[in-house]
């Protein structure tokens, strides 16, 4: 975390899942369209405390970060993103149950 010694760092490649590169394409998108710089997602991703890099994935940082940049720009609020969240967590843990409750198109 921002310069402390961490040890070796692994080098094994490995899959990404497909909401990590969502979360890189999205952070590009963002990025592009000028609502946020990459120093301002590593502001964020500072600002987190070395619990957070303890607790949270790599892309589970980045996504808070991302949120919280786009939240700082003003495209969206905190209560309109915890009320989306909300509403996507209703539709179930999986795409095939979204889709039995009608939410998926």
């Amino acid at each position: 975390m921002g310069g402390d010694a961490a040890g070796p760092v692994p080098r094994a490649e490995h899959d990404f899942a497909l909401w990590e590169k969502r979360v890189d394409a999205l952070m590009v998108l963002c990025s592009n369209k000028g609502l946020f710089t990459v120093d301002g997602l590593r502001r964020a991703l500072e600002e987190m405390g070395p619990e957070a890099f303890e607790s949270m994935t790599y892309y589970e940082r980045w996504m808070s970060a991302v949120a919280r940049n786009l939240v700082d720009a003003g495209a969206f609020t905190a209560d309109e993103l915890g009320a989306k969240m909300a509403e996507v967590a209703a539709r179930g843990d999986s795409y095939a149950e979204a889709s039995l409750d009608g939410a998926a198109g």
